[in-house]
């Protein structure tokens, strides 16, 4: 058994969710994340993305509470569950815990919100949902 079910793109993403009824969209970034960089928009889904962020603020540590805190939001076991941070690195981590905990098929979105930086150290031009145009608000 993997340790998770793999790494998919943000278009995968899109087509995965718009399948699929069930499956959902947690973005396990910050508050801060969320509020001032963004986040990804699913409502012409007819969805709401979970928010549940990986680590907490200010010292990064894992949130013992994540699984828990998902489940506050809807998540539950045999749902299709697509894990989305900045560029890939913390929802792959919360991909594995999930699936760990059972639930799943649990997928990371590569590239996540903004991908990698440009060489002029900027991000969301090279990789990630922002840059494959996908719908994204801000608060």
């Amino acid at each position: 058994m993997s340790d998770y079910a793999g790494d998919v793109s943000p278009q995968e993403t899109w087509a995965a969710l718009k399948g699929d009824p069930a499956a959902i969209l947690i973005d396990v970034r910050t508050p801060a994340e969320w509020a001032y960089v963004g986040l990804p928009d699913v409502a012409p889904l007819g969805k709401l993305v979970l928010t549940v962020a990986w680590q907490t603020w200010p010292d990064g540590s894992q949130n013992p509470a994540f699984i828990a805190e998902a489940e506050a939001q809807g998540l539950k076991p045999g749902q299709s569950v697509y894990l989305l941070c900045r560029s890939g690195v913390r929802s792959l981590a919360a991909a594995k815990a999930l699936t760990a905990a059972g639930f799943g098929p649990c997928y990371n979105i590569a590239g996540g919100f903004e991908g990698p930086l440009d060489p002029e150290r900027h991000r969301g031009s090279l990789a990630g949902w922002k840059a494959e145009g996908l719908p994204w608000r801000q608060s």
